[in-house]
C-alpha cells in the first residue's frame, strides 16, 4: 500500500517561536527542531516535505493577501501530495480556514490547519500533538474538505470560531457537529462530513481589493457610527446584530439610511452576536424591518466564515444582487440551508 505524502506548509504563528529578550520570535532552526520532534513518533507518520515561508506570518498581521497566497501554493503543488496541512497562528487561523474552503472549491484531498498555543519548543506545549494528529489526518481517504484540528477536536475549517486566548481548547464549531475527536484512537464523525465531490473546481481569485467592513450593534449607538462607516464606501457591511438578527428599529432614519446604502450598491448583512444560533430575520419585527431596507442574514455562519465569504464573493467580480444571493446559499459546508 502506497504510503501518503504530504505537503506540511508552514506560514508562521506561536507553533514555530521561541523565547526571546523581545518577547516570542520565529525561530531561525524550524526545520531542524521539526525533524528532531517528528523523528521520535518512530515511524508512525506519514512521509512529508516541509515548505516553511521566507518571511513568516504573524497571523495578527494576516491580511486577505496571504489566505490568496496560501491558497495558490497549496493549489500549485496539489497534484504532488496526498494532503496538505497548514501550520498558522490561531489568532485568524478560522478566518484562513475558511476562505481556504471557498477557494478550494471541490477538494478531494484534506487540508488540515493546525498551530499552538504554546511555541513547539517550550514546556507543555501542545504543538507537537496537534501537528502529529494533523500529519495523521491529512493522510486520511474520508476527509475532503479543508479542516481544523486543535487540541482532540477536528472541526470543518468554514465552521471554526476561536473560543479562548488561554486555554489549550482554542477552537469550536457551536453551529456544526466536529468533524471528529481524539482520544485513544481517532474518531471520524462520517455523518458530518462533506461527500467527495466529482472533480475539483478550484476559486483562485484576487484578493487584493476587497472592502469588507463590520459594525456592532450596541445599546444606544449613534446613527452618526454607522453612517461614518457607511461613508468609507465599503462594497459589505456586517451588521454585527442581537439574536436572530435584531438591532435598533426605533429610530426610523437608521432604517432609511440602511435601505438608501442597499439601493446604492451596499451588501448589507446581519450576523448575529450570539456564538449559537442563527439569524432568521423574520422571526421579530425589528429584523423584518431589516429585510424590507434589503439586509440579508448569515444564517448560522460564523463571523469568520462571513467575512471570508463576501471577500470571496467579491473577489469572482460578482455584482451586488449576486452576492446577497449566494451569501444565502451553501457553497463549501459553511451554512445550513432551511
Amino acid at each position: 500500500m502506497k504510503t501518503a505524502h504530504i505537503g506540511l506548509l508552514y506560514t508562521g504563528g506561536t507553533i514555530g517561536m521561541e523565547a526571546t529578550p523581545g518577547g516570542y520570535a520565529p525561530m531561525n532552526d524550524f526545520a531542524a527542531v521539526l525533524t528532531a520532534l517528528l523523528g521520535t513518533q518512530g515511524g508512525l507518520l506519514p512521509r512529508y516535505t516541509l515548505h516553511a515561508y521566507a518571511t513568516p506570518i504573524d497571523s495578527t498581521n494576516a491580511t486577505p493577501a496571504d489566505w490568496q497566497r496560501i491558497g495558490r501554493d497549496i493549489a500549485a503543488r496539489y497534484d504532488d501530495y496526498d494532503g496538505f496541512v497548514v501550520l498558522h497562528g490561531t489568532d485568524t487561523m478560522a478566518y484562513t480556514a475558511a476562505a481556504l474552503s471557498f477557494m478550494l472549491h471541490g477538494l478531494r484531498k484534506p487540508v488540515i490547519l493546525t498551530g499552538a498555543q504554546i511555541p513547539l519548543t517550550a514546556a507543555r506545549s501542545d504543538g507537537l500533538h496537534n501537528l502529529v494528529a494533523a500529519l495523521q489526518l491529512a493522510a486520511s481517504p474520508e476527509l475532503h474538505e479543508v479542516a481544523l484540528y486543535f487540541n482532540q477536536r477536528l472541526l470543518r475549517g468554514n465552521r471554526a470560531t476561536k473560543v479562548s486566548a488561554e486555554r489549550l481548547q482554542a477552537f469550536d464549531s457551536p453551529n456544526h457537529p466536529w468533524l471528529g475527536e481524539a482520544g485513544i484512537g481517532m474518531r471520524i464523525n462520517t455523518a458530518a462530513l462533506l461527500p467527495r465531490p466529482q472533480r475539483e473546481s478550484f476559486e483562485l481569485p484576487d484578493y487584493g481589493q476587497g472592502r469588507i467592513l463590520s459594525l456592532r450593534i450596541t445599546p444606544g449607538m449613534p446613527i452618526d457610527m454607522l453612517q461614518a462607516v457607511l461613508g468609507l464606501q465599503p462594497q459589505a457591511l456586517i451588521l454585527d446584530c442581537y439574536g436572530a438578527g435584531n438591532m435598533p428599529d426605533r429610530d426610523p432614519a437608521l432604517l432609511d439610511l440602511l435601505a438608501h446604502a442597499a439601493d446604492a450598491g451596499v451588501v448589507l448583512v446581519a450576523h448575529t452576536q450570539a456564538l449559537h444560533g442563527e439569524v432568521a430575520l423574520g422571526a421579530y419585527a425589528t429584523g423584518s424591518g431589516l429585510m424590507r431596507a434589503g439586509v440579508v442574514g448569515a444564517g448560522d455562519m460564523t463571523f469568520e466564515a462571513t467575512y471570508a465569504k463576501l471577500h470571496h464573493l467579491f473577489a469572482l467580480g460578482l455584482s451586488a444582487p449576486a452576492v446577497r444571493a449566494a451569501m444565502q446559499q451553501d457553497r463549501s459546508g459553511e451554512l445550513t440551508v432551511r
